[in-house]
This record gives structure tokens, sequence and C-alpha cells, in this order.
């Protein structure tokens, strides 16, 4: 029996400083595969290659990966600063329409550190350059060193709306996850509904408010040993079944509170 498809969203990457190729880290693919249990598809993730309606007829549902470039500050209407990083304008050419189409469709998308202010800027919202630098907020970037276990280890608590849709998904209104980003949510867009915070008060789970499909996003990295954590395996099983629906021509939105 064929699997729905995930398109997984690709970032560009230089392969020896030199060769340039779209690349995916391969634990996305696990996680879509293993636990959504859906066919991943990598998709460069540029309009020279591909459009968004053709992703949208190819691919039953996508998943915003999260990437080093950042979303460019010109497109929630600021200037760039060294602060702001390095930028991936293909990708934004891309994502942002992708997300604005699938909401208004209610095919399904799951958004992942990038992925989730990319949700945000699709809405309309702004981003921080550097959620360490803001008063009263702790470093949410990852560890420079140690393994990779060490890197992707669970940092901090997300608190959740009582009664929201991430709690009555995860079945509790705390949980513990990692936290590997240097950017973060400055103003919510239209309809990006915050429903899971860290300790400092820092966005970390959204939805699109009044969405007829799938659209959870949330700010840490849950593809990590997804089919094990108990935060990261109810989130992909649930983007899986809303995939699946989508795939059968059904709507399957998770409903807010």
């Amino acid at each position: 029996m064929t699997r729905p498809i995930v398109g997984i969203i690709g970032n560009q990457h230089l392969i020896n400083d030199e060769y340039p190729a779209h690349a995916g880290g391969a634990m996305n693919s696990e996680a879509v595969a293993s636990v959504s249990r859906c066919m991943p598809l990598l998709i460069p993730a540029d309009p020279r290659f591909v459009s968004v309606a053709e992703l949208m007829q190819t691919c039953d549902g996508f998943l915003l990966t999260g990437g080093r470039p950042n979303v460019h500050p010109e497109e929630y209407g600021e200037a760039p600063t060294e602060a702001h990083g390095a930028f991936d304008r293909a990708r934004d050419a891309i994502t942002l329409p992708l997300v604005r189409a699938c909401v208004e469709a209610g095919q399904p998308f799951l958004g992942i550190c990038r992925g989730f202010q990319e949700v945000n800027v699709a809405m309309g919202g702004t981003l921080y350059p550097e959620i360490r630098d803001l008063p009263g907020r702790m470093n949410h970037r990852m560890p420079p060193d140690g393994t990779i276990e060490e890197k992707f280890a669970l940092r901090h608590k997300v608190t959740f709306t009582e009664g929201g849709a991430f709690h009555r998904l995860m079945g509790a209104t705390e949980v513990m996850t990692n936290t590997l980003h240097g950017q973060g949510v400055k103003t919510p867009g239209a309809r990006f509904a915050i429903d899971g915070v860290a300790p400092d008060g820092t966005p970390e789970a959204a939805y699109i408010k009044g969405a007829p499909g799938f659209t959870l996003s949330v700010q840490w990295h849950p593809e990590w040993d997804a089919a094990n954590d108990p935060v990261s395996r109810p989130l992909f099983t649930a983007f899986g079944d809303a995939v699946r629906a989508w795939a059968k021509g059904e709507r399957a939105a998770l409903k807010s509170a």
C-alpha cells in the first residue's frame, strides 16, 4: 500500500565549502517514516525548481524543518543586521507562501524551529534576532561542544495552555524539550496562537487559530529520537494521522481550546 507523501523542506548546503547541494537531516526522514508512517520526500526549496502549486499537488503534507539560515527580516518589515545571521531567500520564497496556501486549503504541515518561525512570519508576525540578548531570557542556542546526544538533550520545560491543543495531544501541561535556536517570536502573526512557552516566556508551541487543517509548530527539535521521546512521538503520530486523512480526501484539524 502506497504511503502518503510528506514533503520535507530542504536547506541549501555547501559540501566541502564549494559544492552546492540541497540537504535534509536524516532524523527528519526517520521521524516521518517510522513515527508518522509516511513517505519522506526531500524538497529543493527554491522557486527556480519547484512551485507552491506543484508541491501541494505532489505532497499530502509538509515538514517545515529547522535550518541554520534565518528568515530574512525584510519578510517582516525590518532591515537586516549582523545579529540576524545567514539567510536563505530561496527557501523564504517557497515556504512563506506555502504556509499561507496550506492554512487556506487545510493541507497539514508541522513546523520545527526555523519552520516555527516561518509560520509566524507567513502569518504576519516578527522575530527577535537573538533571544539570549533580551533581558531575562535564557540562552536557547545549541551547546557549542559535546556529542550530538548532549546537544539534543532535554534542557528546559515547556508549559502548555490548560485545555489547549498541545495539552490534549500530550496529556500534560508541562513537558521537557531540547533547545537549539537563536531567534524567536517577537510579535505573533494574525491567528498564530501561542500554546506553549519556555520558563523565560519564549514562545515554543503554536497553531493557526481557526485553520481547517493540522497546523502545529514547535520551536524545539522533536525529530530527535522521535520514536522514543514521549513528547515527539505523539506529535509526529498526530501529524501522520492528519496527512493520511488529507490523502484520503478528509480533513483532520487538531482543534484548539
